[in-house]
């Protein structure tokens, strides 16, 4: 042993070596890329959108000039051509996957976690591309294609619309250019298909709108203007208010038979501002706008039980359905875009900010409770009577409420700030104290029980978004360290427990140490969960929130300066 330790010690320090100088070069050629885009990195572009900053990968567009000149317009230049860095990250990925043990040590944990995210993007990407490309969602346990209602009966890749942004952000641009030929040569909308108008909004439209925006492609913002077009018949209404549902071939309309009494859904009605805004800015056509400022204007009429909105109104007589609200489901996103008609004017739409500062003081006021174990929660009121539970979907609030922190009344930035974080403790513990440590849909806060699901419908989880959304609005404004951590914990759990053979699926019980799938890759999990996992493990110069607001499909948008210019239909400086 004596004789040969200095040959062992001497392949000791050479595999040393090599490890070093395997690092440094990775540090060097990918450490800039995984936070792009810095200042020198940034494109400026003449949208009338003053300095809006758009990541991009330095590459030559290879095509002929002139075809260049023919397909670009007011927008920015495309840069999704050809697949960049992507090669290298993907022999990063190689790399660290087969000498993780020895290379760990070498790369900082948020170059981990970003190769790990990336890794997953490319498994759900990958499994939807083999086994159900062009349908809308992906069952990636019997390997073919899915869709609910909500899509219609039409195969219209909800998956590729939803994920393009997603794709582009992480530098996939040849995945990104197979979504692009999908939808320039397959999507239509001219079919018998009878379509949820909120859920094709935010995906679809927003969806489209974002990829223009980063790409540059003139075919993109073209698809969403025939789809727009396609939603406008939903508003012919007695109110105003739009229908739920309208069937893209003859423009008949209805509302979920589900609803209070017929009534329309004010988490869907009211979150249709962000996309039409900027399809009246892009097209020069007062009719989006119009249609969403006039929804405005009728609810700022009605009178409002304890100053809450109710998560029903009959499109027919302008009445309140149930007196149910809730910053979850059904009422969610509305409260949502009040604060972002705000941000995406640059701060001009004061009415926007006032209603949404009216709103979420009758919010605290009423619906916001702290638990006998200390956990704030965002109860729901029906009917006069406090329900103790709370949503999944609502932890998106934890990072609503940082967001609007800033510009809040009476010098309460700080304290919002605070409900933030509180909010997201309190959905970080409903995932901790499960088997998995994945949120459950719903849980509660009474007989001794808190933030656990007590029924068995809610005690699943579908890959949802909203918790770390939060998460990563949280890490933005404040920079704690355990955000951070958070997102790496439920990464985890979700490659651990949803990850398949062909892709990602939600699982039935979170409780259950040997969970059921559901067989079900949800289109958001490719556009919002994947995207802010990413977005929370880069630097704040990647979509820095100064110039991006995200639409609640988490597809960005930019900051629209309209201090001097005035939108079709509207007033100057108003929006």
């Amino acid at each position: 042993m004596l004789v040969n330790s200095p040959q062992a010690t001497l392949r000791l320090s050479e595999k040393f070596i090599l490890l070093l100088i395997l690092s440094a070069f990775i540090t060097l050629c990918f450490g800039a890329f995984f936070f792009l885009p810095d200042n020198s990195k940034h494109k400026r572009f003449d949208l009338g959108l003053e300095d809006v900053l758009i990541p991009h990968i330095d590459r030559q567009d290879p095509r002929p000039e002139k075809e260049r000149r023919g397909t670009q317009t007011a927008a920015p230049r495309p840069h999704a051509q050809g697949g960049g860095l992507t090669l290298e990250f993907q022999a990063t990925s190689f790399i660290l996957l087969t000498h993780s043990h020895e290379l760990q040590d070498f790369i900082s944990s948020e170059i981990q976690w970003l190769l790990f995210v990336f890794q997953m993007m490319k498994h759900a990407w990958d499994s939807y591309r083999q086994y159900g490309w062009g349908h809308n969602e992906l069952k990636p346990l019997a390997k073919k294609g899915h869709s609910t209602n909500i899509f219609g009966n039409s195969q219209l890749g909800a998956s590729i619309v939803d994920a393009l942004d997603t794709l582009y952000i992480m530098g996939l641009h040849e995945e990104f250019k197979d979504g692009q030929e999908w939808i320039d040569q397959n999507l239509d909308f001219s079919v018998n298909a009878e379509v949820s108008v909120f859920e094709v909004n935010i995906r679809f439209i927003g969806g489209l709108l974002a990829a223009y925006y980063l790409s540059g492609q003139e075919m993109f913002k073209q698809k969403a203007v025939q789809l727009a077009e396609k939603l406008l018949p939903a508003f012919n209404t007695p109110t105003g208010i739009p229908w739920a549902m309208v069937n893209l071939k003859s423009g008949v309309g209805r509302n979920w038979g589900w609803a209070s009494a017929g009534s329309s859904i004010l988490a869907e009605f009211g979150t249709l501002h962000m996309e039409f805004v900027h399809l009246t800015y892009l097209t020069g056509n007062p009719a989006y706008y119009q249609k969403v400022m006039h929804i405005r204007k009728l609810l700022a009429k009605m009178d409002r039980p304890n100053g809450l909105y109710p998560n029903y109104l009959n499109p027919r007589t302008g009445r309140w359905g149930q007196h149910h609200t809730s910053v979850g489901g059904l009422g969610d996103s509305f409260y949502e875009y009040l604060l972002k008609a705000w941000l995406m004017s640059d701060k001009t739409d004061t009415e926007a900010r006032k209603t949404y500062d009216d709103a979420m003081e009758a919010i605290e006021r009423h619906l916001i409770r702290k638990s006998n174990g200390g956990l704030t929660f965002i109860g729901e009121w029906k009917n006069g009577h406090l329900e103790r539970k709370m949503g999944h979907l609502a932890c998106f609030a934890g990072g609503m409420f940082a967001l609007g922190a800033d510009g809040s009344p009476d010098d309460k930035a700080g304290h919002y700030l605070q409900l933030g974080a509180e909010i997201a403790h309190t959905c970080h513990e409903s995932y901790d104290r499960t088997v998995l440590k994945l949120g459950p849909e719903a849980f509660k806060f009474d007989s001794g029980l808190e933030a656990v699901a007590v029924r068995q419908n809610e005690k699943y989880y579908i890959l949802r978004p909203e918790v770390i959304e939060t998460y990563w609005y949280m890490w933005r404004f404040t920079h704690d360290p355990k955000y951070r951590q958070w997102g790496w914990e439920a990464a985890q759990a979700i490659d651990k427990y949803c990850r398949v053979s062909g892709g990602f699926s939600g699982v039935k019980d979170v409780y259950s140490s040997n969970p059921t799938y559901d067989d079900v890759q949800q289109s958001f999990f490719l556009a919002e969960t994947l995207k802010y996992l990413y977005l929370l493990f880069s630097s704040d110069d990647l979509m820095p929130l100064e110039s991006w607001v995200f639409n609640t499909e988490a597809h960005p948008l930019p900051v629209l300066h309209l201090a001097n210019i005035t939108l079709p239909g509207s007033e100057p400086a108003q929006l």
